[in-house]
Formats: structure tokens, sequence, C-alpha cells
């Protein structure tokens, strides 16, 4: 497995190590001790979850407020998505600064999103699976979101908005400065 940083403090890409012979392949899609070890986290995930989505559609962009905030480990195992975290954490340098990359059953990259970051991808492939981990439970009282297309976050979306297809509560969501955000 491999750990690379990105721009965003303790956003990180993840990527396992692919094992293949004549048969096909075999990858460990997590190991707790192997992460902890590499990232320097100590992190215990309590619930996966899983969404298929088609072309074009955009989920997020999502988060939980204290004291439920979730970091996320997101993967693709079907397709190919664009993924994106921004920062909503107040004292943060990066501070409403968004990183997006590429997830793919193909290249099998993973992204590490801490608590205090919002998440949010869209289906770049006629099908998408996305699985992702999360250290808290979801607690409906508590979720949150933020308008993806909005024009303070300056998101480079690879897809347009009248061909985005989001869900009703997606497309009502306010604006990142109506956002309530983390300290």
């Amino acid at each position: 497995m491999k750990v690379l940083k990105t721009d965003l403090e303790g956003v990180l890409i993840v990527e396992p190590t692919l094992h293949c012979d004549r048969r096909g392949s075999f990858m460990e899609s997590f190991n707790e001790e192997r992460f902890c070890a590499l990232t320097g986290l100590t992190i215990r995930f309590v619930q996966d979850n899983e969404s298929r989505s088609c072309r074009q559609v955009v989920r997020g962009l999502h988060y939980q407020l204290p004291p439920y905030a979730q970091a996320k480990l997101v993967r693709v195992v079907v397709g190919r998505v664009w993924d994106v975290a921004v920062d909503l954490r107040r004292s943060s340098p990066t501070f409403g600064r968004y990183f997006g990359v590429e997830l793919s059953a193909e290249n099998r990259r993973q992204l590490y999103i801490p608590q205090g970051f919002a998440h949010g991808f869209v289906a770049l492939s006629d099908e998408a699976v996305v699985q992702y981990k999360c250290d808290q439970y979801y607690h409906p009282e508590a979720e949150s979101g933020i308008r993806w297309d909005d024009p303070t976050l300056a998101i480079s979306w690879p897809v347009s908005p009248s061909e985005a297809i989001l869900s009703e509560r997606d497309a009502a969501r306010g604006g990142f400065d109506q956002a309530p955000l983390f300290d």
C-alpha cells in the first residue's frame, strides 16, 4: 500500500498493492494496522456504505456536524468518478479549498477524507459503484451539505450544471456562505 499526501492537510490518496497472476488479481482493500502505520492515524471504521449512480449523477457536497463528524475512506468498485473533498475547518490553512481526484475500479485509488470536510462526487461512467467506510455512524440530525456548484468554492466539476443529475435535496442546498462549519 502506498499513501500520497494531497495539497489539503489530512486528505490522502491510498493506493493498495495489486497482486496479479494468470488467474487474475488480488488486493487487500483495507488493513487497519497497515493504514494506521503508514498514515500515523488512529482510526476505527464503524460503517460501510455503497452507492450506485449513472453517468452525470452528482452526489454531494455532504458532511455531518460534530459530535458526529465523519472521516471517510472512499473507493470505486465499478466504473469511475471524480471525487471531491472541501476543507470546512475554519482554523485550517486550506479552509474553503477543495481537492479533486479521479477514482476508478481500474486505478483502485482510494481517498481518505478526515473529519471537517465536505465530500461529493460525479459519476463519469455509465455506472459507478462507490463504497466508503466511515468512522462515525450516520446521524440524520447531524447531516449537512453545500450546493455542489457553489461559486465561492469554484470547484472545477467535469460536468456542466445543465447536464448534472441531482437529488431534490442536493439541488436545494445552500451555498458555502450559509453552511455550518467546523472550528
